[in-house]
C-alpha cells in the first residue's frame, strides 16, 4: 500500500446452522432444517422462484452462487435481531451495527463483500424492501425475524434480473406464510448482569375459502438496554500510543487556553520556550497553570455507549386469495417504529475569540494573577492591539455542566404490496404489483450548544457572561444562555411499479430435460428523500453534534427485461442448462440517462454427483440521492495530519517535499511535527457535500464453481465457487484521509490541484480548524474489486445410537467459509499505481478487519426431544495497513468464538431453548496501569487504542464480540 486512504469513506460514498443449506438455491420442505442433509433434491412438485432469477423451475440449482440460511440458524444462535446473524456470514463485513456509537445513526446495514451497504440489494420476499434516509439503504432493525423462512445470499452483480444497487450481491429474506398461531419470546443477559435484551411477538395465520386464501397477522416488540464503556475495563479510558497509554481529548472540562497575539509570551502563562508548549489550563480558583499532555486530556470513553439502547414495535401481515385459476390477488403490509440513541461524552467547545480583561475582572471569575499576566499581553502587542484591554485566544472547553450528548432517532417505516398474479394458460403466468414505501426518522440532538452564543458569553458581547475559568464554573443560567436541542426529519419514499409474464414455450424441449423456460417484464421505479435538519444545525452555528444543509431529491426509472433458462438433458443423465437475462434502464438523471445490464451462465452436470456452473454479469449503479444532491455539511473524520508527524506514534516527522508543502500552506517551522499544536485530537474538521454530476457505477463480475453429491456418502454436499467482481467509475466521496495523502504524499505542490482543496485553511499555529475546513465532494473517480472463494460442506447422517431410546438421532454438520484473495481499491483511475490493499488488513485505511479467511460452522444432535448445537466462528489474523510506521498493535491474531446451544421440543406445541454465546468469554484484555497512565500488562492483540486507526472502545466492536460470556432463553408455543 502506498498511501493511507480510508476504504471505509470511499465505500460510503458509499451459522450456517442446521440451517444452513449447502445447495445454491432455494427450495426446503418444513422438515427440521438442522438434520437436512443435502441439496433440495429435484421433484415432482410445483416449480418455485429461485432468487436470482425470475423464472419458476423444478431445478433448484442455478448458475449463480446462492448460500441459504433457514430460520433454524437464527433461533440456535439466540438472536431476535436479523442484523447478529446476517453480519457473521463470510460474505459480511459489518457495517452499521448496534454497537456503532460513533458513528451511528441508529440502523443496522449490511455489507456484502466489504464493497459498500449501497452496492448491496435487500429484498424481501423478492421484492425490494423499504430504505431509511437519501443514502437509500434498508435498515435490517425492520424486518421481522421471528416471521424468517430463509436467507438468501447471492454472489455478484444482479442487476439484469432486479436492477440497480445489485452490485456485490443480492440478499433476499424470505417470509413464511402460517396456518395457525404462534406466540413466543426470548430473554438475554451478559454474565455481567447488563445488556439485557427482550422479546415477544405473536402471529396468527389461516387459511381459508377451502385453502384458496390464506391471511397472517404479526407483532413484535422488542428492548435492548444499554451498555456504556466505562462498563467493561477493556473501553474505560480512551488508549493510544505506542506503547498505550490513557490519552483523551484535548477539550477538557477546566478550558484550554492558548494565547493568539503577538506579544512575546516568555515568563507568561503561555510560555512554549522550554518544553514546546503554548496551552494553559485553569485550577478551580481561577488561577491558571501550564497545560499538562496527557495529564490534562478528558477521558470521554466511559460515558460512550457501548451497546446502544433500543425499543422497537413491529406490525404487520400478508393476505393472498385466488378469485379463480388465472387471477390471484395478494397483499402485504408492514409498519415498524424503532427507537435507537446513541450518547457521547458532553459537548466540546473550540472557539477563537478574545478576553475583555475588565470584564473579568469586573465578574470576578479569574484571580488577580492571572489578570495581571494578562494585563502584560495586552501591554506587549504591537500596533493597535496595544492596550486595548482584550487579547486574542483560542477556547478548548468540555461542556460538563450541559450534560452528555444523547442523539435520539425514532423511525416510522411504512410499506404497501398490493398485487395480483395468476395463470394465462398451461404454459404461461403473470404477477403485477405495486409497492409504496416510505420511512420518516424524527431525530431528536440533546446537549449541543450555539457557538456564536457560547462565544458572545466569553467575550463578554452576549447578555449573559459566562465564566469558563476553571471546572465546574458554568451556573444553569449560564448552560441555558448557549445550549440547544436540535431536531432534525429524514424522509424516505420508494415507489415500485412491476409486471412480469414468465412461463414456457408450450413443450418445447431439448432432449429429456423440462421444458425452455423465460420471463419478460417492465418496472417502474420512483426514488425521493429529503433531509430536514433545523435552524440551529443548517446554519452550522452548533458544537456537539455534526452541523448540516438541507438534501432534497429523487429521480424515477422506466425499464425493460427478459430472462431465458435453456436446459438440455440426455437420456443418459446428462444435463447442460444455459441461462441469460438483460435488462434497459431509463433515468431520468442526465448524467446517466439510458443503461444496459446483461447476465450469460452455464450449468454442465455429467452425472448426477457433479455439476459445474459459471456466469457472467453486468450490473450498473445509479448514484443515491444522498450522492446526487447532499447539502454540505460540516464533519469531523478520523485522520492524521501529514505535518503533525512526531515520529512517535502519529506518524514520521516531515522531511524533504512534505516538509516544503507543509510549510507553504501555512504551518510554522517551529510546529512541524508538533502533534500536540498541530492535531490535538484524532479528528479534523472538513466539510462534505453532493455532487449533482455523478454518471451510473458499472460492474462486472464472473464466478466458477462446482457441487459435488457424491452418491457413496449419502447426505453429502460440498460446493464451492470462485468469485471475481470489479466496480468501475466508482463513486467515491473524497476521504479527508485520501485528500491529505494525496496533496501531501504525493503532489507536494499547493498549485496541484490536488492540494487545492487545503490552501487557505490552516490557522495560525498552522492546525485546521473550524473557520475555513477544507471542502470535500464525490466523484466517479475510483476502482473498487474483490475476488476469492466460497466454499460450503453440510453433512448430515443417522447416529446409531440414542439417549432417549429414540430412532431418529441424527448428526448434522455444516461449514460455511469465504477466502478472499483480493479486496482492492484504487482511489483515483488516474493514478493505477496506487492500489489500496483490504484483503487480510484493518486500519485507517480499511477500516473494519477484512480477514483473508473467515467461516462459521455448526455441529448439531437431535436425540428426540433435546438439540444440541455447537457453533464455531473463526477469523483468521489481519495486519495493520500502515506500513510507514509501527503501532502498539500490528496484527490482529486469529480470533475464534464457541457458542452452545440446547433446544428441548417439551410438547407438541412447546418448544424452548437455552444457549451461551461466546462461551469462553473472548474479550479484549483489561488493561493495567502505571502512575503515569501507560499500559503496563500485556495484552492480546483485540486491545488496539482508540487513537491510531479510529477505532471504537479500543477495539472493533462490530467485528470482535465486546459483550463477553451471554445467555439466553426464548420460549415458542405454536396453536
Amino acid at each position: 500500500m502506498s498511501y493511507r486512504f480510508t476504504k471505509a469513506s470511499l465505500l460510503t460514498g458509499t451459522v450456517m446452522a442446521g440451517a444452513m443449506i449447502a445447495s445454491p438455491a432455494l427450495a426446503q420442505a418444513d422438515e427440521d432444517p438442522a438434520l437436512e442433509s443435502g441439496a433440495a433434491e429435484e421433484t415432482s412438485a410445483a416449480p418455485i422462484v429461485v432468487t436470482g432469477s425470475r423464472i419458476a423451475r423444478r431445478n433448484v440449482e442455478t448458475a449463480a452462487p446462492v448460500a441459504v440460511v433457514n430460520a433454524e440458524e437464527f433461533k440456535l444462535s439466540g438472536t431476535v435481531n436479523v442484523e447478529n446473524v446476517v453480519n457473521t456470514l463470510p460474505q459480511v463485513v459489518p457495517g452499521v451495527t448496534s454497537f456503532s456509537n460513533n458513528p451511528g445513526n441508529g440502523t443496522a446495514s449490511l455489507n456484502l463483500r466489504g464493497l459498500g451497504a449501497t452496492r448491496t440489494l435487500l429484498l424481501v420476499n423478492g421484492r425490494r424492501w423499504k430504505f431509511y434516509d437519501a443514502n437509500q439503504i434498508t435498515d435490517l432493525n425492520t424486518i421481522p425475524q421471528f416471521l424468517l423462512d430463509s436467507v438468501d445470499v447471492v454472489t455478484g452483480g444482479a442487476s439484469a434480473v432486479y436492477g440497480s444497487d445489485a452490485m456485490a450481491g443480492v440478499v433476499n429474506f424470505r417470509l413464511r406464510e402460517l396456518d395457525g398461531a404462534e406466540v413466543g419470546g426470548q430473554y438475554s443477559i451478559t454474565e455481567r448482569g447488563d445488556g439485557a435484551r427482550y422479546q415477544v411477538h405473536g402471529a396468527v395465520g389461516s387459511d381459508f375459502a377451502d385453502g384458496r386464501g390464506n391471511v397472517t397477522a404479526y407483532a413484535e416488540y422488542y428492548n435492548r438496554e444499554e451498555i456504556f464503556q466505562g462498563d467493561r475495563d477493556f473501553s474505560e479510558f480512551a488508549l493510544g500510543g505506542s506503547p498505550l497509554v490513557q490519552l483523551g481529548s484535548s477539550l477538557p472540562p477546566a478550558t484550554r487556553l492558548t494565547y493568539q497575539g503577538d506579544a512575546d509570551t516568555v515568563g507568561s502563562p503561555f510560555d512554549s520556550s522550554v518544553d514546546g508548549n503554548p496551552f494553559a489550563i485553569f485550577n478551580a480558583d481561577g488561577s491558571i497553570r501550564e497545560y499538562e499532555n496527557p495529564g490534562d486530556l478528558y477521558n470521554y470513553a466511559p460515558v460512550n455507549y457501548l451497546q446502544l439502547p433500543q425499543e422497537r414495535y413491529l406490525l404487520g401481515g400478508n393476505a393472498a386469495y385466488e378469485i379463480s385459476s388465472g387471477l390471484e390477488l395478494y397483499g402485504e403490509l408492514s409498519y415498524s417504529n424503532n427507537r435507537v440513541d446513541a450518547e457521547l461524552a458532553p459537548t466540546p467547545i473550540l472557539v477563537n475569540t478574545f478576553l475583555d480583561i475588565d470584564s473579568l475582572e469586573a465578574n470576578g471569575f479569574v484571580d488577580a494573577a492571572t489578570i495581571a499576566a494578562f494585563r502584560d499581553l495586552d501591554a506587549n502587542e504591537s500596533g493597535a492591539d496595544q492596550n486595548d484591554g482584550l487579547i486574542d485566544v483560542q477556547v478548548r472547553r468540555r461542556l460538563l455542566e450541559a450534560g452528555g450528548r444523547r442523539n435520539l432517532d425514532e423511525r416510522n417505516a411504512f410499506r404497501l404490496v398490493t398485487g395480483a398474479r395468476g395463470a394465462i394458460n398451461d404454459y404461461l403466468s403473470y404477477d403485477a404489483y405495486y409497492m409504496f414505501a416510505r420511512t420518516r426518522n424524527a431525530n431528536i440532538q440533546q446537549g449541543n450548544a450555539s457557538v456564536s452564543r457560547f462565544t458572545a458569553g466569553v467575550n463578554g458581547t452576549g447578555p449573559t457572561p459566562i465564566n469558563i475559568f476553571g471546572p465546574n464554573t458554568l451556573t444553569p443560567a449560564m448552560v441555558d444562555s448557549f445550549r440547544i436541542q436540535a431536531q432534525n426529519g429524514d424522509i424516505s419514499k420508494l415507489q415500485v411499479l412491476t409486471g412480469v409474464v414468465s412461463g414456457t414455450f408450450g413443450d418445447f424441449a431439448l432432449g429429456e430435460a423440462e421444458a425452455v423456460g423465460f420471463a419478460i417484464g417492465a418496472e417502474r421505479r420512483i426514488v425521493e428523500a429529503q433531509f430536514l435538519p433545523d435552524e440551529f444545525l443548517a446554519s452550522g452555528d452548533v458544537a456537539g453534534f455534526n452541523a448540516g444543509s438541507p438534501t432534497s431529491g429523487g429521480y424515477d426509472v422506466n425499464e425493460v427485461f427478459a430472462e431465458l433458462n435453456i436446459p438440455f438433458e440426455t437420456e443418459s443423465g446428462f444435463r447442460v442448462e444455459l441461462t441469460g437475462a438483460g435488462r434497459y434502464s431509463d433515468y431520468s438523471l442526465e448524467t446517466v440517462g439510458g443503461v444496459w445490464t446483461y447476465a450469460g451462465g452455464i450449468q454442465i452436470q455429467p452425472i448426477p454427483d457433479i455439476t459445474f456452473r459459471g456466469q457472467y454479469q453486468r450490473a450498473v449503479r445509479a448514484p443515491n440521492v444522498n450522492e446526487l444532491f447532499q447539502g454540505t455539511a460540516i464533519g469531523f473524520p478520523g485522520a492524521n495530519d501529514p505535518c503533525a508527524g512526531d515520529g512517535a506514534g502519529n506518524g514520521p516527522i516531515p522531511t524533504g517535499g512534505l516538509l516544503a508543502t507543509c510549510l507553504a500552506n501555512g504551518v510554522p517551522q517551529a510546529n512541524i511535527g508538533n502533534n500536540v499544536v498541530l492535531q490535538p485530537d484524532g479528528q479534523i474538521a472538513a466539510l462534505f457535500g453532493g455532487n449533482p454530476n455523478l454518471e451510473e457505477e458499472t460492474s462486472d463480475s464472473y464466478s466458477f464453481g462446482v457441487v459435488l453429491e457424491p452418491s457413496f456418502i449419502p447426505g453429502l454436499t460440498i460446493t464451492a465457487d470462485y468469485f471475481d467482481i470489479t466496480i468501475d467509475n466508482a463513486i467515491t466521496t473524497i476521504s479527508l484521509q485520501q485528500a491529505l495523502d494525496l496533496c501531501y504524499n504525493q503532489a507536494q505542490d499547493l498549485s496541484d490541484p490536488r492540494c487545492l482543496n487545503f490552501v487557505g485553511t490552516r490557522d495560525a499555529q498552522g492546525a485546521f480548524g473550524r473557520v475555513n475546513p477544507p471542502v470535500l465532494g464525490g466523484a466517479n473517480i475510483a476502482e473498487f474489486s474483490t475476488s476469492g472463494v466460497d466454499l460450503q460442506v453440510n453433512y448430515g447422517t443417522d447416529v446409531g445410537f440414542s439417549l432417549f431410546g429414540e430412532a431418529d438421532s441424527r448428526m448434522a454438520v455444516q461449514f460455511l467459509g469465504t477466502w478472499t484473495e483480493s479486496n482492492d481499491t484504487i482511489p483515483d483511475v488516474t493514478d493505477p499505481t496506487n492500489v489500496v490493499t483490504c484483503a487480510g488488513e484493518f486500519g485507517l485505511t480499511c477500516g473494519e478487519p477484512q480477514a483473508s479467511f473467515k467461516w462459521t460452522s455448526r455441529f448439531s444432535w437431535s436425540d428426540g426431544p433435546v438439540t444440541t448445537s455447537v457453533r464455531w466462528r473463526h477469523l483468521s489474523a489481519v495486519e495493520d495497513d500502515d506500513p510507514t510506521f509501527d503501532y502498539h498493535v500490528e496484527r490482529i491474531d486469529a480470533y475464534d468464538l464457541i457458542d452452545l446451544t440446547v433446544s428441548v421440543e417439551a410438547s407438541e406445541r412447546l418448544t424452548l431453548s437455552a444457549g451461551i454465546n461466546n462461551l469462553f468469554d473472548t474479550l479484549p484484555s483489561s488493561p493495567e496501569f502505571d502512575a503515569s497512565g501507560t499500559v503496563i500488562n500485556d495484552t492480546n492483540s483485540l486491545l488496539l487504542g482508540d487513537f491510531n486507526n479510529s477505532e471504537q472502545a479500543n477495539t472493533y466492536p462490530s467485528t470482535y464480540d465486546v459483550l463477553g460470556r451471554d445467555f439466553f432463553f426464548s420460549a415458542q408455543f405454536r396453536f
